[in-house]
Parts: structure tokens; C-alpha cells; sequence
């Protein structure tokens, strides 16, 4: 089962996408990893589809990574009385933990944290923005603001505090719930909300004690002020474009998109763009032509994977929309240009073993024109070196650990094979050559080159590199 695009398809699933036959359509148009959103369903939801997966896993034989997304800190108004009310640019309007009913000049922002963090001058935003607000004077159970920009508020509307950080956990009593469920559920990757600062990361880490990787969710401005020490923190990060855009002039997003993503490659660690990018699918059997320039835009600038949200969990066209994502990266990948941009980005290898053979390896497999870079890993950290080169040809991972696969499977470029260890080097190259024929990323006569560590099974020791020519 081998893809033909490089960069790897997220799916989340939802209303309109749950069950074993969904499911299995969806992984069959091209998802790689399925997202489950803690945000919405039941665990029993999330159980089903879990075990769904692994059903078609082990029909398929392909290993399939799994992303449990936590809620985060949800900061909303209270309720008002005649359950909307109008704001209107220029009026007084008050914010307090009073948990009565709100109106036209006060509702109930039942969040202590938010005062304790606001100082005159401090903006508010309020319903996705759509709203805003200029604090006036505050104190520790209130706000005194000015409408900015008004409009339509009613109950339970989500608030943003632009450019603050906030002291708030990103993990609330029901994340810590969901997560303890997930990982007992055996989920591969914990995609944390609300990210703020570095000790955020430290906080997840020490709950998940090693039983699932972090992927760390960027969309608050303030992340990007500790964005290289986030990244080295965690295993992973993605652009959530839609939140991070509520708290950012639009026009600022697309750049610091490529930042984000240019961070995570020197970094190599993966990255993932998302965020309402087929968002006209969720309606509509094909995509606008800015939506297709999008999901290439984040393909060009070599993002691991892309995302699909609403328009796989809750569209009428779920399917189609994993299949329109899978024809765009495949067309865009063919671009001659594609190449040149992916390899404008000047990487510089660390002075370690592994990192100065994983740069060999794919400096030989494009001198050579070789037919695929092999790459046995216990840790996974070998494949992700292979990867953040972005080499031309495809990178096999072979790994003993069931877990490994199903992580790597959200890499750039890696095609993840579950496989028994080898114990000696003819072994090692024999087993490399047989399984890359298997499955279709050599022919008879090619050749490829295979790197691993000895002694075998070592995690992080890559030290050795091996030419290898396909035999019978």
C-alpha cells in the first residue's frame, strides 16, 4: 500500500465520517492519520472509530497513525437574558464574574484568570472575532470596556485576549479526563491546544510519561514569541490557522505559516498545516481555486501533512474531500518547482553520527539515482533525519515497534513497515532489498541504500550506511 505523494493526509472524523466502512473509505482516498476531536463526541464515539482503524490495519497491513486532539481552555461569555443582545461601536460595556443573566451593558465573563491579565488598553475579541472590545479600566473580578466593533452577542460566545498570555493551564479537568481515556485507548499522537509558553509542553509531557508523542498546536500569537523552544520541546507542531487568525490580522497568517514550518525543518521535527483548507467542500463537491492554491501552498512550502477538519468530521462530501487533497498534493509534488523549493531551504546537519549519515544517505541516493533510502529505526528519530532532507526518492522505514510506525506515519516521505529485528548485517541488507521489492519501491536490479545502527535495536545509534543492489 504505497502512496504516491510524499506529504501525508490528516483526517478527522465526525458525524459524517464515523464507522467501519467510512473509515475505511476515507484511508482508501488517501488519510494516513485520523484525527479524533475531544472537542466534540462521546468517548464511546472516539472508542469505535479507534478500534475501526485498527481493524483496517490489520486487514491492510499498513500501519495508521491516530491524533487525539484536547479541547484546551475555552474562555465564553455567560448567558443573557433575552438570549442576544446588540453592541454598538462607541458604547460602555462590562465584563464581570456576576454569574446573572446579561444585557446590552454587562455580561458575565466567568473566567478570574482573564482579569488578572488585562490592563487598560487590552483588546478584546469576542465571537471569532466578529466583535471587539478596548478595556477601559479593570480590577481583579471586572472589565470596563468600550465597543470597538459591535454587532450580535449572544450566550455562550467564545472571548480572545490578543497578545496576552494568560495564566492558564492548557489542560483542564476534562482534557485530563480525555487524555488519561486516549492513552489508555492507545493513541499515537496528543495534539495539545492552547499552547502559550514552554512549560506548557513540560506539563503534557510529565502526564503522558512516553506512551504517545506531543504535537503542539500554534494558534496563539504568543506561542510564536517562544516558537524554537516549543519546537524543541515537543515532537511535532501545527499551524492552526483558524484560531491563530482570530488573534492576528489575516494578512500576518501566510507568513507566519512559513515560519512555523521553516522553524520545524531545521528543527526536523514534522509540521502540519490546517484549518479550513478545502473549507468550501464541506458543502460543495469540489473545492474554489484559492482552496486548491492553499492545500499547494503548504505542499510547496514542504509541510509533512495537511489537515482536514469540518470538511471530512462534519460535510456532506467527506470522502471527496480526502480525495480532492490527495490529487492536489500529488499534481503539486510533480511540479519541477516543487523540488527547487523544497531544497531552496539551506539544512545544516548536527556533528553527530546519525545526523552526518542520514545527509549521506540522501546525498547518495540523488548522486546515484538510487530507487529508495531504507532506513531501520527503533526510536523513529533515524526516519525523521531521512526526512528532513527531503530526499527525491521515497524513505522506507523498517521498525520492530508497532508504536514507531504508527507515529512516523504523519512524515514527510515515510513509508512505515512493521517488521521482526535483524541480528546481523546480511540479514539487515537482505531483509532491506526484500521488503522495498514487496512493496513496490524497488525492482529487480535497483539499488538502494540502507542505514542502521550497530549494535541492532539501539535507539538513536545510526551509524552505519550500506549500498545495496534488489536481488532475487
Amino acid at each position: 500500500m504505497r502512496r504516491k505523494r510524499k506529504v501525508k493526509i490528516i483526517a478527522t472524523l465526525g458525524p459524517s465520517s464515523s464507522g467501519p466502512e467510512m473509515i475505511r473509505k476515507l484511508f482508501e482516498a488517501g488519510a494516513d492519520v485520523f484525527r479524533l476531536n475531544f472537542s466534540h463526541g462521546s468517548h464511546d464515539d472516539h472508542r469505535r472509530n479507534l478500534e475501526a482503524i485498527r481493524a483496517i490495519e490489520r486487514e491492510v497491513g499498513h500501519p495508521i497513525g491516530v491524533l487525539m486532539d484536547l479541547q484546551g481552555p475555552k474562555l465564553r461569555v455567560g448567558q443573557f437574558a433575552d438570549g442576544a443582545v446588540e453592541l454598538v461601536a462607541g458604547a460602555k460595556f462590562r465584563l464581570d464574574l456576576d454569574a446573572a443573566p446579561g444585557d446590552a451593558a454587562r455580561a458575565s465573563l466567568p473566567h478570574p484568570e482573564v482579569f488578572a491579565a488585562l490592563a487598560p488598553g487590552t483588546e478584546l475579541l469576542l465571537d471569532d472575532g466578529k466583535l471587539r472590545l478596548r478595556v477601559t479600566s479593570c480590577g481583579p473580578d471586572h472589565a470596563e470596556t468600550e465597543v470597538v466593533t459591535g454587532g450580535p452577542l449572544s450566550d455562550r460566545k467564545g472571548v480572545n485576549v490578543p497578545g496576552v498570555v494568560l495564566p492558564i493551564s492548557p489542560l483542564t479537568e476534562k482534557d485530563r479526563a480525555d487524555l488519561s481515556f486516549g492513552l489508555d485507548l492507545g493513541v499515537d499522537w496528543v495534539g495539545l491546544s492552547f499552547v502559550q509558553r514552554p512549560d506548557d509542553v513540560d506539563e503534557a509531557r510529565r502526564l503522558i510519561e512516553g506512551r504517545a508523542a506531543i504535537l503542539i498546536k500554534i494558534e496563539k500569537p504568543a506561542a510564536l514569541t517562544h516558537l524554537r523552544e516549543l519546537i524543541e520541546r515537543s515532537d511535532a507542531a501545527m499551524v492552526a490557522r483558524g484560531d491563530l487568525g482570530v488573534e492576528m490580522a489575516p494578512e500576518e497568517v501566510p507568513g507566519r505559516q512559513k515560519e512555523i514550518i521553516r522553524a520545524c525543518r531545521l528543527a526536523g521535527k514534522p509540521v502540519v498545516v490546517a484549518t479550513q483548507m478545502l473549507d468550501s467542500m464541506v458543502h460543495a463537491p469540489a473545492p474554489t481555486r484559492a482552496e486548491a492554491s492553499d492545500v499547494a501552498t503548504a505542499v510547496y512550502d514542504g509541510a509533512d501533512a495537511i489537515m482536514l477538519s469540518a470538511e471530512s468530521a462534519a460535510g456532506d462530501y467527506p470522502v471527496e474531500s480526502v480525495d480532492m487533497m490527495d490529487r492536489i498534493a500529488i499534481s503539486t509534488e510533480s511540479d519541477p518547482f516543487y523540488h527547487r523549493l523544497i531544497h531552496a531551504l539551506q539544512l545544516h546537519p548536527e556533528p553527530t553520527a546519525p545526523d552526518a549519515i542520514s545527509a549521506a544517505a540522501a546525498q547518495v541516493a540523488t548522486t546515484l539515482r538510487l530507487a529508495a533510502i531504507i532506513s531501520y529505526t527503533t526510536s523513529g528519530s533515524t526516519a525523521l533525519r531521512a526526512a528532513r532532507e527531503r530526499p527525491d526518492v521515497p524513505i522506507l522505514v523498517l521498525t520492530s515497534k508497532v508504536e514507531t510506525a504508527r507515529r512516523l506515519a504523519i512524515i514527510w516521505g515515510a513509508h512505515c513497515v512493521h517488521t521482526s529485528d535483524v541480528t546481523s548485517f546480511t540479514e539487515m541488507v537482505s531483509k532491506a532489498c526484500a521488503i522495498a521489492r514487496d512493496e513496490g519501491l524497488a525492482q529487480l536490479g535497483d539499488q538502494v541504500v540502507v542505514t542502521a545502527g550497530v549494535p541492532f535495536g539501539t535507539p538513536g545509534k545510526t551509524n552505519v550506511l550500506r549500498i545495496a543492489t534488489v536481488r532475487e
